[in-house]
């Protein structure tokens, strides 16, 4: 089964309102013939750079290069999902020895999402908080995990979803690509269906638009028209941080049942080299002390600014 004029992919960038440079980095790979098709599939990607001057969009233009040529050079790897995890941490090991080649003290890193797509099969990896969507039938569906501080509270019940929105603490990643050895890089498998569609994107977008907001966008234009409303809308409300959007549409046939709505498997697959992907968590009594230590800072500064107008 060939996906070649099946696939409609639109991907793009933007600076913000706030910040004066982009580091973030939006970069694919499509198959001219059915012979590149059957030894790569599709393969889609956007970066969220960190750093400062020049570093993050250092880091995320070439994390994103790299990763695509080590994914490209080892097409004898047939389980693809393995093969995107060992191209990601190839291109993070390479831009970790670059640093040090460098030798100035700055600190590069990136989060990145990326997607290779293979017949009706989509294999999404992570690491950090740029996210994966699945759109079907007018609902969207978050496929990745934020790897996020607020995202860890949250699954540890320290404070709600609501409250995330919100916290002072919500831009803290707890990986991304430069930033150790050997960062947690999560795999989710997705069966596709026809005029499904996948969104990936950086947090500049989800800052500012709800993903009820994202599901009726797409559903009501099409990529090219979509990507462009969603990074106006992300801009109009601020634009705090570099926008980045991913829209891929798949036309192709289906080889199961049809689903009405988006089901997506939370849990990831596999990590390199075949081991059982393992959710590093965060000890429980020292999230609820950074919790309440912050809670009380909060509590302390409130009282000090009633007294000052007091006085």
């Amino acid at each position: 089964m060939s996906n070649l004029d099946q696939i409609t992919a639109v991907l793009r960038t933007d600076t913000g309102q706030v910040r004066d440079h982009n580091e973030d980095f939006v970069f694919h790979w499509e198959p001219s013939n059915l012979e590149e098709e059957q030894k790569h599939g599709w393969l889609y990607i956007v970066a969220d750079g960190v750093g400062g001057a020049d570093a993050g969009e250092v880091a995320s233009e070439m994390t994103s290069q790299q990763t695509i040529d080590h994914y490209l050079a080892h097409e004898n790897e047939t389980n693809w999902g393995k093969r995107l995890l060992n191209a990601m941490h190839a291109a993070n090991s390479e831009l970790r020895q670059f640093v040090l080649e460098r030798n100035d003290n700055s600190r590069m890193a990136t989060t990145m999402v990326a997607a290779v797509l293979q017949e009706n099969h989509a294999y999404i990896s992570n690491v950090g908080d740029s996210r994966g969507y699945l759109w079907r039938n007018g609902r969207i569906q978050q496929i990745t995990k934020d790897q996020s501080l607020v995202a860890k509270l949250v699954e540890e019940g320290a404070i709600t979803e609501e409250e995330a929105l919100f916290h002072p603490r919500r831009n803290v990643i707890l990986y991304s690509l430069g930033s150790e050895r050997s960062p947690q890089i999560d795999l989710f498998e997705q069966t596709l269906e026809p005029d499904d569609m996948l969104l990936l994107c950086s947090d500049g977008l989800t800052r500012h638009v709800l993903d009820e907001e994202i599901a009726l966008v797409m559903a009501e234009n099409e990529p090219d028209q979509a990507t462009d409303i969603l990074i106006n809308r992300a801009n109009e409300r601020g634009g705090e941080d570099n926008i980045s959007v991913a829209i891929i549409k798949y036309a192709g046939s289906t080889a199961v049942a049809p689903q009405k709505y988006a089901q997506t498997n939370k849990t990831p697959l596999v990590v390199a080299d075949g081991q059982q992907a393992i959710s590093r968590t965060v000890n429980r009594p020292a999230l609820w002390a950074y919790t309440l230590a912050l809670g009380l800072v909060q509590t302390l500064l409130i009282f000090l600014v009633w007294f000052l107008l007091r006085v």
